[in-house]
């Protein structure tokens, strides 16, 4: 195996006919579509209690602990194993949903218990993330791991559209009590299901890492503090040839695409008078292009110098947003729309897959969490600086230059001769 060769292929035969990793989706996705249920009764069941504003609070109240907790959960994920937290965090959401549903069955629950129930999630959330980012390695040989990252894909995008049914299916047979039985269910059957998954040991150190970074990995204490492991995964980070760039990058594109694809949307649909329905039909092309590419990464044999498709799929990805804001009909832009979440899907999956193969083991749940931080803390903080640039300079520019930002992630890519050159090998 050539220098620039990121993992090897350590096992064979079809993560389809792997029963260790199809425990482990199923489980994830459990997780996924109880998170759905849960999310939409927490909401209907506020409505019930409280006021308009109280609503929005609780609605956002978990988003706090989730962003500033996001990164310790990577070092509690790295410092007692993924496996047992991924384990805890389910264990916790059963009980308090479970708790949660026996209360609303009995009385109608005051603000300050749906604002606890939020801030509970907010903070399992935080530990449960980056420990389920840093599993896949464990669970299937590096080969393999491309193919793992697109059924975790498909997993996600099936969880995130059966969630809202499901809870609405259950609210109209036995109101928001049952909701949360039924979210209760759905996580304590993950919870099973991830105890029955086969965690292997990770070996040494695969693919290029500075020599400090690789010293301190190894000489490291068993018992340093939390803080110091924190800042010890953030240097490994920065000084790493391969990772940091590919870090930095997804950074950058999330930044510049998550406030257009949400808020710009509805802006650009309002400005073209396509309607709620329009939003609807390109969040779904950009879906079925998602999900299309996640069945195309369990499928497709190898992808030949994946650090240079990886940047180009982000070039291509980033313009095909861009683009949604000069669709000249709705037609076109669900057309663009598709092609785009079929690009982004392969982008996505190829920088998870280069990014694991590559980590030290015993830094995967650091840097699964500061991936996650830049996903789903970071990147909303555009939301608000993209609202206020619209309204002065109008949807159109500032949608095209978050595509820029995007693009700009790919420049960083393309500029790091690691990620030029990395290779993921196929089993």
């Amino acid at each position: 195996m050539s220098g620039n060769d990121i993992g090897g292929s350590t096992g064979s035969g079809s993560v389809w006919r792997d029963a260790n990793v199809l425990r482990w989706l199923a489980a994830y996705g459990a997780s996924l579509i109880g998170d759905g249920v849960y999310f939409l009764s927490l909401g209907w069941t506020a409505a019930q209690t409280v006021g308009p504003a109280e609503v929005g609070v609780v609605m956002a109240v978990g988003a706090v602990p989730r962003a500033l907790l996001m990164l310790g959960g990577g070092v509690v994920a790295d410092r007692f194993g993924p496996r047992l937290v991924v384990i805890s965090s389910d264990a916790v959401r059963c009980a308090v949903i479970l708790a949660l549903a026996a209360l609303v069955a009995l009385t109608a629950p005051g603000l300050w218990i749906l604002v606890l129930v939020a801030l509970v999630f907010g903070v399992v959330d935080a530990l449960f993330m980056p420990a389920v980012g840093a599993l896949p390695p464990r669970i299937a040989a590096p080969g393999q791991l491309v193919r793992v990252q697109g059924l975790r894909s498909l997993a996600e995008r099936v969880g995130h559209t059966a969630g809202p049914p499901v809870a609405g299916l259950a609210m109209g047979l036995g109101g928001p009590a049952a909701a949360f039985g039924v979210a209760s269910a759905l996580f304590g059957l993950s919870l099973v299901l991830l105890v029955a998954v086969r965690i292997s040991p990770l070996g040494e150190p695969s693919g290029p890492a500075p020599a400090s970074t690789a010293s301190s990995a190894s000489t490291a204490p068993p018992r340093e503090s939390p803080w110091s492991q924190l800042r010890s995964g953030l240097g490994y980070i920065r000084g790493h040839g391969l990772i940091g760039p590919l870090v930095l990058s997804g950074a950058l594109s999330q930044l510049g695409t998550s406030a257009p694809m949400t808020l710009g949307l509805i802006l650009v649909a309002q400005d073209r008078g396509w309607g709620a329905g329009g939003v609807g039909w390109i969040v779904g092309g950009m879906g079925v292009g998602a999900a299309a590419s996640a069945l195309l990464l369990t499928l497709i044999p190898r992808f030949p110098r994946a650090g240079a498709v990886q940047n180009l799929t982000l070039i291509l990805g980033s313009a095909g947003i861009g683009g949604l804001a000069l669709a000249p009909s709705l037609p076109v832009a669900v057309v663009l729309a598709l092609l785009t979440g079929l690009v982004c899907g392969i982008c996505g999956g190829l920088a998870v897959a280069l990014i694991q193969t590559a980590t030290d083991p015993s830094y995967l749940g650091r840097v699964s969490s500061v991936m996650a931080f830049t996903a789903v803390g970071l990147a909303p903080l555009a939301y608000p600086v993209f609202g206020f640039a619209a309204d002065l300079w109008g949807v159109t520019p500032v949608f095209l230059a978050g595509a820029a930002v995007s693009m700009a992630g790919a420049i960083v890519g393309t500029s790091a001769p690691a990620v030029r050159r990395a290779e993921l090998a196929f089993a």
